[in-house]
């Protein structure tokens, strides 16, 4: 994707806890009525983001399902909108449900389909000197005053079958901050940097080695995982400092959900996770550098 031509981002739909939309999808017809909401939205906060073409997906994601290495439905849907007819004239292109689906690559997958916060990707696109202008301006607006018209919202809540409590809109770099900061707060903080390499900086080497969290190091794509027995753990020094030898079956039975819960969440977000065995006198560090 080049990014130099594209500017990122979504619409969140914030839904009322305990809710869940109906609809995970808009048929066509709606589909361009949201689309059209939403590039008069946008023109608001920026105001050529009336020159730019804008492509939106009518259906509603979770933000692991956006922030992949690639960035795989926004790269999609800029293949897809470059091969859009158009006679040289700024367009709006919605991509609706055919016959109750979308296509494949611009499906939501029903697997994240209970979270509250709902995402409608778009993505405009033209000139590079238009796009570095909005782009600029939508990323210094948005996060702070980036609230949808209440005819969008009401649009979505209608058109999805969801109790709306908030709609707005996020660049993508407002999105990753605000994942990262939610991860935090759930105490997923420690696996963050290992998916910002992986979406902004996949050449980096980064390691998660912070005891008694698992050992992990990501590079070129994929996250290595230590993978131990008990004696392995403890000499690699990960076991907290204040268990004691009565505890450690339990104690090595929480290391192990730990390393389950934050593989979950790189395969989530579509990073490749491999695990590797250290039995008790490994080199633990070089094992995961082969």
């Amino acid at each position: 994707m080049d990014e130099r031509l594209n500017c990122v981002g979504a619409l969140a739909v914030e839904l009322r806890p305990g809710t869940r939309a109906r609809a995970a999808v808009l048929g066509q017809i709606a589909a361009g009525e949201l689309a059209g909401l939403m590039a008069r939205d946008l023109a608001k906060f920026a105001a050529r983001v009336s020159e730019l073409d804008l492509a939106v997906i009518a259906g509603l994601f979770d933000p692991v399902e956006l922030l992949r290495p690639g960035y795989p439905l926004h790269a999609e849907l800029s293949r897809l909108l470059a091969l859009a007819p158009g006679g040289g004239q700024p367009q709006i292109v919605a991509f609706g449900a055919q016959a109750g689906e979308l296509p494949a690559p611009l499906r939501p997958d029903p697997q994240h389909g209970d979270g509250a916060l709902r995402l409608v990707p778009f993505l405009l696109r033209g000139e590079r000197e238009v796009i570095a202008e909005v782009g600029g301006q939508l990323e210094e607006v948005l996060l702070e005053t980036g609230m949808a018209g209440a005819d969008t919202a009401l649009l979505a809540q209608e058109k999805f079958g969801a109790v709306v409590e908030h709609a707005r809109y996020l660049t993508g770099h407002d999105l990753a901050a605000m994942t990262a900061m939610q991860y935090e707060h759930a105490g997923l903080g420690p696996v963050w940097p290992l998916i910002e390499a992986a979406l902004l900086r996949p050449g980096d080497e980064i390691w998660l080695d912070a005891p008694p969290e698992p050992l992990a190091r990501y590079r070129d794509g994929e996250v290595r995982i230590a993978l131990f027995d008990p004696e392995g753990w403890a000499e690699a020094g990960l076991a907290p400092d204040t268990v004691g030898s009565g505890q450690w079956p339990r104690a090595f039975e929480r290391f192990q959900m730990r390393q389950r819960q934050l593989g979950a969440v790189l395969d989530a977000h579509g990073i490749a996770v491999s695990y590797v065995h250290c039995a008790r006198g490994c080199d633990v560090r070089a094992a995961l550098r082969e």
